[in-house]
């Protein structure tokens, strides 16, 4: 079979919302063996909905649409789709009931507009919105499933795998994919094709391997499908392995996990408190660790040490380096780093201070240079680096070359 997203919103083809909604639902399908052949952005127009709603139904058996189901004039959606389908309306007293509860819960008045969210066409099937007021429907239409949710992520997501997936998976019969998720750092992917080339040869048919890159982190995914004449898992799991006796120390997870869940999946292991001291990345350690459940197991605090002062007065860091060495410097991260786990008191400590760019750089430390220290109290380890990309890439490659470091720390592999 063969599926679709169309994504609509005015605020998504102008760039002011980024699109994650169709990434997502391509994940969820894909781990159901549904195939998304084409991903589509429209505007909020009428004439936009249904030209591309002619062109889906002639080449997809299930589409799936996100956007457009507000209270407000410009989502047009639930009207357009009842007038594609020429379909009159009914009240669906079980959302009714549940915006009765929601403006309850909020001390609100419910208006008319937020009743009118009720109204749905009468030849769909409501997919009910537990978490907001714009209900999904679900149509079908010359043995095709549209599928039609509110745009607001997390509306969207409970919708979609708590209403719609379980309809699909019994409407469509398919059979599952079985997958197995290595995550590799810092080796190119060039060198990683070249060094489990072999094994990738010898992949039978059935079996896929995908390279997927991004920041010094390269994943590699193998995919089968599920059959009662294959014994997948088992035969990927093979691959897998003959993978890891190739490329060894340089796979960091089994599963597909971030940098930050896997740091964090090591210090909640062995019982190991962290703190942080940030210059360059102005946080966003901390708060990759944050977003985490249970972080609060083992992340103490940090230190945003982004001026000199806060490095100097905080952390302890000699005033007379910033002259002499500069805040980018083996030797400010050094002192940044053992200065906040002693003032945190925690077991490991990490570091960081950089030229994320654009401007700032110099022929000594170019746009890029990244110094990042990591410690214990038996031990410190600070290292330069220079990461390429905008200041978004650099901060980014910092923050996940910062968590490997104390990895490998941590689990006494050597740090190149």
């Amino acid at each position: 079979m063969r599926a679709e997203i169309i994504t609509i919103g005015d605020e998504l083809l102008l760039g002011q919302v980024i699109d994650t909604n169709s990434a997502w639902i391509g994940q969820i399908l894909f781990k159901n063996n549904i195939q998304v052949a084409y991903k589509t952005t429209i505007s909020d127009q009428k004439s936009a909905i249904d030209s591309q709603l002619n062109t889906s139904l002639e080449r997809s058996d299930l589409i799936v649409i996100t956007g457009g189901l507000g209270p407000t004039k410009d989502d047009i959606t639930k009207i357009t789709l009842a007038q594609y389908f020429n379909m009159g309306w009914r009240i669906d007293q079980k959302v009714v009931q549940n915006l009765e509860k929601i403006f309850e819960k909020k001390s609100r008045k419910m208006l008319e507009i937020n009743v009118m969210q009720a109204e749905m066409p009468d030849g769909c099937e409501t997919l009910y919105n537990e978490w907001g007021t714009a209900p999904g429907m679900w149509f079908e239409h010359h043995g095709k499933i549209i599928i039609s949710l509110p745009g607001v992520p997390y509306e969207m997501k409970n919708i979609f795998e708590f209403k719609a997936l379980p309809k699909i998976r019994e409407k469509f019969k398919t059979e599952p994919l079985f997958y197995k998720t290595m995550v590799t750092f810092n080796i190119p992917e060039s060198l990683l094709a070249i060094k489990i080339k072999d094994v990738e040869e010898s992949l039978p048919a059935h079996i896929s391997l995908a390279y997927l890159p991004n920041l010094n982190v390269v994943r590699l995914r193998l995919t089968g499908k599920m059959t009662g004449q294959l014994n997948i898992k088992e035969e990927i799991n093979h691959f897998a392995n003959q993978i890891k006796d190739l490329i060894g120390d340089a796979i960091v997870a089994e599963e597909d996990l971030t940098m930050s869940e896997i740091i964090s999946g090591v210090l909640k292991s062995k019982h190991l408190s962290l703190s942080v001291a940030e210059s360059c990345t102005g946080g966003l350690l901390s708060h990759q660790l944050t977003m985490l459940p249970g972080a609060s197991q083992f992340f103490v605090g940090s230190v945003i040490s982004y001026s000199n002062s806060v490095k100097h007065h905080q952390l302890g860091v000699e005033s007379t380096l910033f002259e002499t060495v500069g805040a980018v410097s083996e030797q400010v991260v050094e002192q940044m780093v053992n200065g906040v786990r002693e003032k945190l008191k925690t077991d490991y400590a990490i570091a960081l201070s950089g030229v994320a760019g654009p401007g700032g750089g110099s022929e000594e430390k170019p746009v890029g240079t990244v110094v990042i220290g990591i410690c214990s109290d038996k031990e410190t380890i600070v290292k330069r680096f220079h990461f390429i990309g905008d200041r978004h890439n650099v901060i980014l490659r910092s923050s996940n070359m910062a968590f490997d470091m104390l990895r490998r720390l941590i689990l006494g592999l050597e740090i190149e």
